[in-house]
This record gives structure tokens, sequence and C-alpha cells, in this order.
């Protein structure tokens, strides 16, 4: 929302300073993101006076003028045709920048003849459009003086943040009302005055909406005749374009400036062009609207229109259509404003890909008692603007009444914010913002007014008074600390979440965050792809469905990165994944991949050797992220195989017991090139949400840290079992035969060839023993041997190689 300094003071008598109302607007709520200097692109621009113009000697269209700015008479060559002896107009002296063009000016030489400056069109100041002439400034402009302070053009443009629900602060009034509150000023009184109807209306509106809802609660009508429509005042006109508008004519800047000094959209129509009584009514299927815009589009039956005899003319609430808009020859005009179901301009704005001021407003709702003071407002411009004589009102349908009573304790301030205040004085900063309170005890009764329909209950009372006295003064008070110790505040699942990103971070992998929706046929291929998943109004074409699996965006990501030369990308994420169209089927995933020379050793070619990252990476990531949240790694199953979407002989699936945590491994080859994805590409997929939760611990405190004395002893043993036996089934049963005493077992070789026969397989394994409490004998180490030779020889059926 963007507004002028002097617009502002239109609704509200202060003295602050610029920088005492950027600062009371952001406190209040209405954060100020920018403050805008207009005058500062004119630095350096004066008044001046041509002296004399005398024909240039070498060109025919060319005039050397003596011009006066202040400081002597300087020679200045010009070709504006209306440049003559005695015009006031605004002088550019060398070393300054001209917006129109995009140069800074410089003493040159044209056609043989020195320039020391240049007087300038409104076009080149970016004042208009206007390039036919020089600017010519009144016989009373003073010479010397800077041309944006005397035309007033230095006038601060604030843009401020409204939030969705502050539909009040849409309009400069509005945030008058609120500076005013927070005592920086006076709110002006500028209640619109009745303007008498001379004739009926001779134009009759209805609201048609049998068998279904209203989508238009009130709509109000009034026709002006004998209009003359031209350009509007050039203070109109400097307001409009200092907040990014393009003045057109009178009537549509009038509308404009409606819509943003009180927060109130209004649309008005060319009565000449409108054939017969309005009808306010949904969209029948077939009929389309050539808007404002210049664009065409297709209507349905959900939308809301304002239509004539001969079809529709107005998309309601939103935008008007061009057959029936205003230009330099309409003469009577009929001046619109309406009531609009705010769901409804929402949905229709979305489908058809429509944005408007008006839109804007009105799906976040706009004052309904402002509907008719509005109209009434309106109607004065246009005849102070535009002449004419104006018509009684048309009213269809009714203002809802808006009154909302609120039973107020006033203790609620104390108790949800911890400020003391006295009652007399949450009384008087509620009335400064419009709010009518009556009663004088603990509690009082409240009536919000019209404007604030997001004021519902008594804890957005206490939010007005809280914003109006400054959230600087609200005291800082800790926590009430009671006998036992606080509760964590994080959720295990936020905490997986932080420990998962820290571990890929420190793994060497970067943080990718990726849409939340993919193409139907990349989630097909994930497999998702449910009808219940499909999103009705989606973004673009190639996000139609919500995600299945984070990969699919790592992918794109990682392909994006290499078409623009850095093939090497190890990416992860951690975000939610979608099953189903039920709370239970969302969970958050820990993904990534890794392309190109971005292995688990590091990035890039390296001299020692560098290999691209294969299956054993993507297990390495999954494992240390399990390992970081919390699962029992010691139970946890290793299955060859992954996913559909994976190479069947290069990946693998992680379970406990029936639950699959994850899986990981190389991306299959025709997957990829359904991506279009260059490969070969490693991945890995985990849900956190599958973890179970951790045992209940008697304290926060973590254990000791338990340290042997004893010198660990490490046996090797090579086993020699059949080649369907998994390495991971002999490692557990070798682990079970004693879990405090054995700390760790690992394979170390794994060989297939002659001297073994045919079907068979050696697998090597080194076992950890840690002893404890004293230090091992010989027979007690081969006593754990034999053990473990006993126990896998039961479990696999491996024997001893010789």
């Amino acid at each position: 929302m963007k507004f002028t300094l002097s617009w502002l003071k239109d609704h509200l008598d202060t003295d602050a300073t610029l920088d005492s109302i950027v600062e009371t607007l952001t406190l209040v709520g209405l954060e100020v993101e920018g403050v805008e200097d207009p005058g500062a692109k004119l630095k350096g621009y004066v008044i001046a006076q041509v002296v004399e113009a005398k024909p240039h000697p070498n060109a025919d269209r060319l005039q050397v003028l003596t011009v006066e700015a202040g400081n002597g008479p300087l020679q200045v060559v010009c070709g504006a045709p209306n440049a003559r002896a005695g015009l006031k107009g605004v002088f550019s002296p060398p070393g300054t920048y001209i917006p129109g063009k995009g140069i800074t000016l410089q003493v040159g030489s044209i056609r043989g003849v020195e320039s020391f400056g240049m007087m300038c069109s409104e076009a080149e100041l970016e004042i208009s459009d206007n390039h036919d002439g020089i600017i010519e400034l009144p016989a009373d402009a003073p010479v010397g003086v800077a041309y944006a302070e005397w035309a007033g053009l230095d006038d601060p443009v604030i843009d401020v943040a409204v939030t969705p629900n502050r539909a009040d602060a849409l309009g400069v009034h509005g945030i008058a009302r609120d500076l005013a509150a927070a005592e920086l000023g006076k709110l002006k009184d500028r209640t619109p005055k009745q303007v008498a109807g001379k004739f009926p209306c001779p134009v009759g509106v209805t609201l048609d909406f049998a068998g279904g809802d209203s989508l238009c609660p009130a709509f109000a009508l009034r026709l002006v005749r004998g209009v003359k429509n031209g350009p509007s005042p050039d203070w109109l006109q400097a307001r409009l374009r200092a907040i990014g508008l393009r003045p057109i004519n009178a009537l549509v800047d009038i509308t404009n400036f409606m819509t943003f000094d009180r927060g109130r959209p209004l649309h008005v129509f060319d009565a000449a062009k409108v054939k017969g009584n309005l009808v306010v009514r949904r969209a029948r299927a077939g009929e389309s609207l050539l808007a404002l815009d210049g664009k065409t589009y297709a209507l349905d039956n959900t939308m809301c229109v304002i239509a004539d005899d001969t079809g529709v003319e107005s998309l309601a609430g939103i935008m008007g259509g061009e057959v029936s808009g205003c230009s330099d020859t309409t003469t009577d005009v009929l001046i619109e404003s309406a009531l609009w179901n705010e769901l409804n301009i929402a949905q229709t704005g979305r489908k058809l890909g429509l944005n408007s001021d008006a839109r804007y407003r009105f799906e976040r709702g706009v004052d309904p008692a402002f509907c008719l003071p509005g109209l009434e407002l309106a109607t004065q411009l246009v005849l102070d603007f535009c002449g004419g004589e104006p018509s009684e009102l048309v009213v269809a349908g009714k203002v809802p009444d808006a009154d909302r009573v609120i039973q107020f304790p006033v203790a609620e301030v104390k108790r949800l914010t911890g400020v003391e205040l006295k009652p007399i004085r949450i009384a008087n900063i509620l009335r400064s913002l419009g709010f009518h309170v009556v009663g004088q005890g603990d509690t009082v009764k409240v009536a919000v007014p019209s404007w604030r329909a997001d004021v519902e209950g008594k804890a957005d009372l206490v939010e007005e008074v809280v914003r109006i006295l400054g959230l600087d003064n609200v005291p800082a008070v800790p926590f009430p600390r009671g006998p036992e110790a606080r509760r964590p505040v994080l959720t295990t699942l936020q905490l997986r979440t932080r420990r998962a990103k820290r571990t890929l971070a420190a793994r060497g992998m970067a943080e990718a965050v990726t849409w939340s929706f993919v193409s139907k046929p990349e989630a097909e291929t994930f497999g998702g792809g449910k009808p219940e998943l499909a999103l009705a109004n989606p973004i673009a074409a190639d996000l139609s469905d919500m995600r299945p699996s984070l990969i699919p965006g790592l992918l794109g990501s990682a392909q994006r990165n290499a078409d623009r030369g850095y093939p090497d990308a190890a990416l992860f994420e951690v975000g939610q994944v979608f099953a189903g169209d039920r709370p239970q089927d969302q969970s958050v995933a820990a993904a990534g991949i890794r392309r190109g020379l971005a292995g688990g050793a590091g990035l890039g070619r390296h001299w020692t050797g560098s290999a691209a990252p294969g299956v054993f990476d993507a297990k390495a990531d999954a494992l240390a992220v399990l390992a970081a949240c919390g699962a029992p790694m010691g139970s946890l199953i290793i299955e060859a195989g992954g996913p559909a979407w994976c190479h069947p002989g290069r990946s693998g699936t992680i379970k406990l017991g029936p639950n699959v945590f994850g899986w990981f491994g190389e991306m299959h080859p025709k997957v990829l090139e359904t991506l279009e994805v260059d490969g070969p590409v490693a991945a890995f997929e985990v849900i956190l949400d599958k973890i179970p939760e951790p045992k209940a611990r008697p304290t926060r405190a973590k254990p000791l840290l338990e340290l042997s004395a004893f010198q660990p002893v490490v046996r090797d043993f090579a086993f020699v079992v059949d080649k369907a036996v998994k390495a991971g089934d002999l490692v557990r049963a070798a682990q079970s035969v004693d879990k405090k005493l054995i700390t760790e077992v690992g394979v170390f070789d794994v060989y297939e060839g002659p001297g073994l026969g045919e079907g068979k397989k050696s697998v090597a394994v080194a076992v950890t023993l840690q002893p404890r409490e004293k230090t091992l004998t010989d027979a007690e180490i081969e006593a754990v041997a034999g053990k473990i030779l006993a126990e896998v020889t039961k479990k696999t059926g491996a024997t001893l190689r010789g």
C-alpha cells in the first residue's frame, strides 16, 4: 500500500516528521517496507527563464537560447518548437541525470555551437508522456528555485505492508486513523456529504440469484449527465503517478483515487453504451468479457457479473468491460458502488488469473457501511472535476448490519500481555480507533466499527490496545519456573528435522528447498499420482500433483546445475511428502542425491583419484541420518533391492521388522531418462516419522562416558558360505554371541573364485572384543571365538575357511 506524505496529511493533522511517522507506522503493525524520495531524481533542476532566442547558424530546427537560471546567463542549444524569449521552464545544468533519457548531461557542442545545459520536457523528467515541447511554467515561477520543491514533486512516498486481516488499512484514511490513535496527530473529519439528486435514475438494477446464494448483498447506482471528461487535476495525477498508477482521464482517475484514499473500489460505465437496465447475476456458460486490460476472459456460472440487455458489461468486483468503458467523449456516466461476496471474488480472480486493486480489497472485505457514502463522495468528485447533473440513487439489496458487541473484561489486557493500564486509558485507545465503549466496571461493552471485520473477540481487542500502546512498552517477563524442570519446547520430529539437516550438511551436502508439487508423470514414477493428490488449481502445468517423494525435485535441481556448468552436485532436502489426502498420509522425509564427482569423500576431482558416487555413498548418508535421529542402529535390517525407481542390483531397503524406514541406491537409468536427467545418480530417502520414539529417561542429563582401561582384542574370521547368504546375516549372528563384550563386527573382505567350490563365497570379518573388568586370557578369547563360530555356523551354515 503506497501513499504520499501530503496525501496522508489530507486526513491527519500533524506536525510529525517523516521519520516519526515511519517509526510509528511500524510500531502499530503497519510495517514500512520503504520510503521513496521522488525529488532525488530531479535534484539539480531549477526554474529558468529564456532571455533571448536566436536561430542556430547551422541548423534550421534548432535555436540558441540565452537562459537565466539564477547564476548568470548561459548558452543552451534547444530544438523545442515552443522555445521563445520570456518563457519560464525547467533547466538542467551539466552533471544532472536525465531520467527520461537515462543519461548524465555534459557540456556539448551541437552543430558547432556549445550548449551548457538543457531546457527539459515533461517526458524527459518522467512527469508525463508529453515530449512535444519544453515545460512552460507560470509567469510568477521564481527563477533559480529548485523545480521539484516549487512544483511539489519532492513529496515522499511511503510503502507499508498490510497484513490480510487489516482491510481497513488499504486506504489512506484508515492508516491516518491508526496514527491518530497513536497520538501522532488528529484525524480530520472528512465524512462525505449527501448529494441531492435532481431527477430519477433512468437505469434500474436487479439482483438475480434465484436458486442460489446471493453474491451481491447491495448494489447502488447513480447517473450523472452532462459531464465533460478530460484530464484530472494536476494534484490527483501527481498522486496516482507517485504510487505507480498511470492517469487516464478524470472519471477513471476518480475511481482509482477512491480505491486508495478510502479503500472503496467503484466502477463507472459510459451510460450511452449501456443498453437497458443492469442485472447482477451469475455468468452463463459460453459468455465472455473483453476486460479493460484488453484481454478476453471465458466465464462460467461460478462467477458474478454485471450485465445489461446485450450481455456482460463488467466482472463484478474485479474489472470492468472495455465496451462500456469511459472515454474523452463520455457525456453521461453511471457510477456504481456495491458489496460483493469476498470468497467468490477471490475464487473468480484465481480461476481467471486476473488481479486488480479492486479484487485485492474486495476479497479481504471492504467497509459495508461506506458503500453508499463512498458513492456520494465519488459523485461529488465527478461534479467538481467534470461538472454535470446527478440523479437520485438506485439501491438494490440492502447494506448488511455489521454491528457486533463484545463483552470485554478490561483485566484481559493485564492477563494476556502483562501490561497494567487504567480502564479509562484502555477505553480511550479503543475509542480513538472507532470502537464504541460503554460501561465503567470490570467488564465493558465494546461495539466494533463496520470497517473492522477482523475483530471478533476479547483477544482481538487486547491486540488493538497493545499495538497502539506500542509493543516496546510490553514488559519482558520470564516464564514462571515451578518445582519441576521445564519440558522441551521442540517436538521429537522438530529435533529430528534439525539433526538430519546438520548431519547431511556436515557430510558435504548442500540444502535445497524445492516445490511441494511435481508433474503427474514424475508423481507416478515415484509411486504417487493418485487422483486425490492432484491440485485443483495448479500454479503451472508441470506442478500439478503433491509430491510422493523429495527425489524428483532434487534431481531437477541437480540437472539445472549441470546444465549451467556445475555437474558435481550433492544436494539434500528435509520436507514433507504425501501418500494420500489424510493427515496420517503426510510424512517428513530426509532425502539426498549425489551426482558427478560429489562422492562421500569430497566434491570434485583429486589427484588421488575420484569416482562417481555409488550405492555405498547413498547408504552411508542414509545411515548417518538415521543414527543422528536416534534410530536403533543395531536392530536395523538392510535388504537388497529398493523401490522400482532404483537400479535393481545397486540399491537397498532399510527396515526394522516389517516397518520400512527408507531406501538407498543408484537411480534406475530408465527413470533418469524419463526425467531427462544425466546419470549416474546415487540417492536415498528416509521417513523420519517412522523412527520409534526414544525411551523415556529419568533424567535429561547425558549418561556418563564409559571408557574401558583394558586393551581391546581384534580377531579375524574367514567364513565360507553359500553365495545366497547375506553378509549382514553373518554379522548379526556374530554380534549376538555377547553384545556386552563384542563392540564391533565389520566385513573387510569378500572373495569368490577358485578353491572355494561351486556356489560358495568367502566373507572375512573382524570382531572387536572390549573387556571392561579385566584383561582377557587366551583361553577366554578362544572360548568366545568358539561361540562365534558355532553361532555363525548355526544361523548361516558357514564353515571356517582353512
